[in-house]
């Protein structure tokens, strides 16, 4: 069973993952209207992963015999002024969800939750992806700069994530 301050910080990082969610759909629709569908492929499957997340939490907590809060998620931006802005957006997210989890691992290991400390431990390791994947496609658009064909190309890579 988890401490009420535990379920707190759990429920609030569902949410998180939920808005995190709502977030990436949203930048998805925005370069999707640019007509860049490989960036739109790119953020959505970003989108369901977090949904993903969203429902580990939610089956943790339950398992722990706690209680699932969710809360109103804010509406997302809609406009930027590019796909380099949004993916530097994304670089931004993901680190604010690592400081976040590590929150809450710490948390966990100043109660010495050790069912919740093994269960952050998955997010821990998957957060130095999310922040990977997301540096990469802030480098390579910084790299290519305004070059419209080195964007079409890009854009045509994103579509391969799986």
């Amino acid at each position: 069973m988890i401490s009420p301050k535990i379920q707190d910080l759990l429920n609030a990082q569902l949410n998180r993952e939920y808005s995190s969610s709502y977030a990436y759909l949203a930048m998805a629709a925005y370069v999707e209207s640019e007509s860049l569908v490989g960036f739109a492929h790119w953020l959505r499957v970003q989108h369901r992963e977090e949904l993903e997340h969203a429902l580990k939490f939610y089956d943790y907590i339950n398992a722990q015999n706690g209680r699932v809060t969710l809360a109103a998620i804010d509406q997302p931006r809609a406009e930027y002024k590019s796909v380099f802005e949004v993916f530097q957006k994304v670089l931004e997210h993901e680190k604010y969800i690592t400081r976040s989890v590590n929150e809450i691992y710490g948390a966990a290991e100043a109660e010495k939750d050790y069912a919740t400390k093994t269960f952050l431990s998955w997010f821990v390791s998957e957060q130095v992806e999310e922040e990977s994947e997301a540096q990469l496609m802030v480098d390579k658009l910084a790299m290519i700069g305004d070059s419209k064909g080195s964007l079409l190309y890009l854009d045509k890579e994103a579509k391969k994530r799986e």
